[in-house]
C-alpha cells in the first residue's frame, strides 16, 4: 500500500495554501516561509521542482524531524538542480541546514552498492578503486556525524522513485532496483518502517507490474467482504477490552503488497492460503498492557503456535518491537493480530527519525529503552565506518557494505545473552571476530549450546555460541582458503590477513636491515644519518626508516636503487679534482675484476679454488654467505643462515673459509620456492605469467594436490641472479589470488 500525500492532489502550486494545509508547528511554518522567500522565485520556474520539495517537507514531517531538516529538504531539489549552489546556502542559512544539506550530497555514494558484487578475491586495485573507498567513507561519515541526513535522503529517495512513473521502462527498473536493493534495506536496518514499506511497494510495482496488479485485484475484490468482517471483529475486540479496562485502540492494519508476494513465495502459499491478509493491529498504553489484550486475543479464539513471536520479549537488532499470534476468527478464518504500546509503535513506524533530539542530549520525556534503542542504530553506523578501516586494504569493501546492510542477517546470542548480528552464512570464526581481533587470532574451537562444533558450522539465528581460546595468537593460513569455508565475513578475513601481514613484515624488516647495511658498509669515506635515511623513505614513498627497510626485504624496493641514492651524497661530499686533459686518453688496461671461479665466488686471501652452491640452501648474489671445505669436492658454499653448515661447522669449525661474491652481474644461480594455494584453474598460468615477466627461468616443477582439502604444493626450481630478484618473484606470487603461501627453501 502506498501513502497518497496533500503534495500528489495538487492542480495548481500555491505554497502558502499547501503550507496552510500542513498543521505544522509555528516555528516549522515560520522556518520554510523564510526560505520561501529565499528561494519561491526559483521555484515558480520549476513546478516540478517545488512539487518535490513539497513531498519531502511531508514525508518529513510526518516522520517528526526538527525544522532545522524540513529546511534543507525543502532546498535539496534546487541544490541538485545545481539552480542554488553550496555558497548561496552558507550565506543565507545556520550551520545545521548546511550541514544536512552536506550530509545528503555526501549519500548519493551509496548509489551503485547494490550493484553486482565484485569478486571478493579480486586484487584490491581491481576490486575497489581509492576514489570509491574515499567516496563510500565520506557517505559512512554523513551517516554517522548526522542520521538526519540519511532520513533525508531516503525521502528524496522515494520521491525520485514516484516521479520515475512517468518515464521510459529502462529508468523505472533501474531507479527501482536501486530503491529495493539499497533505500529500502537501509531504511529497514535504522528501523524506518514508514519509509521502507512505501519503497518496497513502488519498486514491486516497477519491477513486476503484472504481479503487483494481480495481487492489489485480489485485494481490491475481497475488499467489500473483508472490511465488513474486520469492523465485526474490531469491534468485538475494542469491547472486550473495554471491559478489562484496557486502554487501546484497535484498528485494521493496511497491508503492503510486496509483503504479500514475498510471503507467497517463500511459502509456497496461493493468496487465499495466507494468515494475514487480514490483519489487525492493538496499540495499549504499557507493556503489561500488551500481555493482557494476547490473553484476551487467545483466550476468545485458537491461536496457531508456529505463528506466534514475541518481539517485545526479544526485540529485532534494529530496534522493532511487538507480539505477533495469528488466531482462527470467525468462520474459521485466520487474522494476524500485532500488539504493541504507543512507543512502540512510533519506534517501528519512525525508527531513528523518531530520535533526531539525540544531539541535544538524553531529555526527560526519552525513555530508557528508546535511547538504547536508537544508540544501537548509531553503534551500528559507528561500526560500519569501524569496519571500513579494517576491509578497504583488501578490496573487500563493497562485499562487507553489501553483507552489513543489504543481505539477510541471522541473530546469535553470546554466554551472556548479548544478541550478536552477523550475515547469513557466518561462522564461529566470523563470531569471534566480531567480537575482538583477539578474540579471533587465539580461537582454537567453538560450542553452539554448549556442544564442540568445527571451525566450518554454519550459525543459525538462536544459536549461543561460546568460543574457546588459548593464550597465544596462532591462526592458520588454511582459514583464509574460500574452498575450505572457515570465515564467511570479509571482516575477519582482512584480520586474519592483516595478521599475517604484520608477520612478514617483521621477517622482512630485519632482512633488509641486513642487507643494506651490508651494501652501506662498502661506502668508503661515508657513513649513512639518520636523516639521509628519512629522505631515503620519503624518495621512495615510505613513511618510515622500518617501512624503508621492510620495502627493501620484500622486494618492494630496488636495493641498487636505493645505493645508488645514497652515492649522490657521497659524491657532492669529494672535493673537486682539477682534470688533466691527457687523462681523458683512454689507455689499455689490464682487468680489475677479482680473481673468481664459474660460480662467481671469491675465496678470502686464496687463488681460484674449487667450489659449488650447496643444494641445501642454493644461495643467491645477495644472501650472507660462508664456505665450508669438503674433501675431494673443494668448497661448498651456504647461506649464512643454513642449519647444514651449522651442523657442520660446530663438529668441525676448523674447516671454515671466508668467501664472497665476485663482481659477475650476469651469473645465474638455481633457487627454490614452495608455493602453497587453493588448487584452481589457470593457477599455474598466472605463476609462470609472473616468473616469465621478471625474466626468471623455471629449472623443474614439483607438484602435489590434496583433493580432501582442494588445496596444492608446488615447489618450483628456478634461475636468478640475486637474491633481491627471488625476493621480488616471491612477494609477486604471494598476491596472486588463492595462493595462501609462497616461502623460499
Amino acid at each position: 500500500m502506498v501513502s497518497v500525500r496533500k503534495s500528489h492532489q495538487v492542480v495548481s502550486v500555491n505554497f502558502q495554501h499547501w503550507l496552510a494545509e500542513q498543521a505544522l508547528p509555528m516555528s516549522k511554518q515560520q522556518a520554510l516561509v523564510l526560505a520561501w522567500q529565499d528561494v519561491g522565485k526559483y521555484y515558480q520556474q520549476q513546478e516540478a521542482h517545488l512539487l518535490k520539495a513539497m513531498e519531502m517537507v511531508e514525508i518529513l514531517s510526518s516522520l517528526n524531524l526538527d525544522k532545522d531538516s524540513l529546511v534543507a529538504a525543502f532546498l535539496i531539489p534546487l541544490l541538485e538542480a545545481s539552480q542554488i549552489s553550496k555558497d548561496f546556502v552558507d550565506e543565507h542559512y545556520n550551520k545545521e541546514v548546511v550541514m544536512l544539506c552536506q550530509g545528503v550530497k555526501q549519500m548519493a555514494a551509496i548509489k551503485g552498492l547494490g550493484q553486482p558484487s565484485v569478486n571478493s578475491s579480486a586484487t584490491p586495485s581491481a576490486a575497489l578503486s581509492s576514489n570509491k573507498v574515499d567516496n563510500i567513507r565520506r557517505m559512512l561519515l554523513a551517516m554517522v556525524e548526522d542520521v538526519r541526513a540519511v532520513v533525508i535522503k531516503l525521502a528524496e529517495r522515494l520521491c525520485d522513485l514516484r516521479e520515475q512513473k512517468n518515464t521510459d521502462e529502462e529508468s523505472r527498473v533501474l531507479a527501482a532496483k536501486d530503491s529495493a536493493n539499497i533505500y529500502a534495506p537501509l531504511a529497514n536496518r535504522l528501523g524506518i518502517g514508514q519509509l521502507k514499506w512505501e519503497l518496497e511497494d513502488i519498486s514491486f510495482r516497477y519491477l513486476h507490474p503484472q504481479v503487483y496488479k494481480k495481487i492489489a485485484k485480489l485485494l481490491d475484490e475481497t475488499r467489500l467482504d473483508r472490511e465488513r468482517y474486520m469492523n465485526e471483529f474490531v469491534g468485538n475486540l475494542n469491547q472486550q477490552l473495554k471491559a478489562l479496562n484496557i486502554n487501546g485502540t484497535v484498528y485494521g492494519r493496511p497491508k503492503h503488497i510486496y509483503s504479500i508476494s514475498k510471503k507467497m513465495q517463500q511459502k509456497s502459499l496461493d493468496f487465499e492460503q495466507l494468515f494475514d491478509v487480514r490483519a489487525v493491529r492493538i496499540v495499549v498504553e504499557k507493556v503489561q498492557d500488551c500481555y493482557s489484550a494476547l490473553g484476551i486475543v487467545h483466550t476468545q479464539w485458537h491461536h496457531l503456535p508456529k505463528e506466534f513471536s514475541d518481539y517485545v520479549a526479544t526485540p529485532k537488532p534494529n530496534g522493532y518491537q511487538s507480539i505477533h499470534t495469528v488466531v482462527l476468527g470467525p468462520e474459521g478464518k485466520s487474522i494476524e493480530i500485532q500488539i504493541r504500546t504507543e512507543q512502540m509503535h512510533d519506534d517501528a513506524e519512525l525508527g531513528v527519525a523518531a530520535h533526531w533530539r539525540y544531539k541535544e542530549g538524553p531529555s526527560g520525556g526519552k525513555s530508557s529503552s528508546k535511547t538504547n534503542s536508537f544508540d544501537e542504530k548509531i553503534s551500528w553506523l559507528r561500526k560500519i565506518l569501524q569496519w571500513q578501516d579494517d576491509v578497504s586494504e583488501s578490496g573487500e569493501l563493497l562485499d562487507e557494505l553489501r553483507s552489513q546492510v543489504f543481505e539477510d542477517r541471522i541473530y546469535v546470542f553470546t554466554p551472556s545473552g548479548d544478541v550478536i548480528d552477523l550475515p547469513m552464512g557466518a561462522t564461529p570464526l566470523d563470531f569471534a571476530y566480531y567480537i575482538h581481533s583477539n578474540v579471533g587470532h587465539c580461537c582454537i574451537g567453538a560450542k553452539v549450546f554448549g556442544k564442540i562444533v568445527p571451525f566450518t558450522h554454519r550459525l543459525k539465528t538462536g544459536d549461543q555460541v561460546e568460543v574457546l581460546t588459548s593464550k597465544q595468537a596462532n591462526p592458520s593460513r588454511d582459514w583464509l582458503n574460500p574452498n575450505l569455508n572457515y570465515i564467511h565475513s570479509s571482516r575477519a578475513r582482512a584480520k586474519v590477513q592483516h595478521f599475517f601481514k604484520l608477520q612478514d613484515r617483521d621477517k622482512h624488516l630485519a632482512q633488509g636491515k641486513v642487507l643494506l647495511d651490508a651494501e652501506l658498509d662498502k661506502l668508503t669515506h661515508f657513513t649513512v644519518s639518520q636523516s639521509q635515511l628519512k629522505e631515503a623513505a620519503v624518495r621512495f614513498n615510505v613513511k618510515t626508516i622500518d617501512d624503508l627497510y621492510a620495502a627493501i626485504g620484500s622486494g618492494n624496493a630496488r636495493l641498487q636503487q636505493i645505493i645508488n641514492y645514497f652515492k649522490q651524497f657521497d659524491d657532492k661530499l669529494k672535493p673537486a679534482v682539477e682534470i688533466d686533459p691527457q687523462s681523458l686518453v683512454r689507455e689499455p688496461q689490464a682487468s680489475k675484476k677479482l680473481a673468481s671461479d664459474n660460480n662467481g665466488i671469491t675465496v678470502s686471501g686464496v687463488g681460484n679454488l674449487l667450489t659449488h652452491m650447496a643444494k641445501c640452501c642454493s644461495p643467491v648474489p645477495g644472501d650472507a654467505i660462508s664456505g665450508f671445505i669438503t674433501q675431494g669436492r673443494g668448497i661448498s658454499v651456504h647461506r649464512q643462515d643454513c642449519e647444514q653448515l651449522a651442523n657442520a661447522l660446530s663438529q668441525q669449525g676448523e674447516r671454515f673459509v671466508e668467501v664472497q661474491w665476485g663482481l659477475d652481474d650476469h651469473q645465474s644461480y638455481q633457487a627454490s620456492a614452495q608455493i602453497i594455494a587453493s588448487d584452481r584453474q589457470g593457477l599455474f598460468r598466472d605463476i609462470s605469467t609472473i616468473i616469465a615477466n621478471e625474466k626468471v627461468s623455471i629449472v623443474g616443477i614439483d607438484s602435489n594436490s590434496d583433493s580432501a582439502k582442494q588445496t596444492m604444493s608446488m615447489i618450483i626450481n628456478m634461475e636468478v641472479t640475486s637474491s633481491e630478484l627471488l625476493t621480488r618473484v616471491i612477494e609477486k606470487l604471494r598476491q596472486l589470488d588463492d595462493v595462501i603461501d609462497v616461502k623460499r627453501l
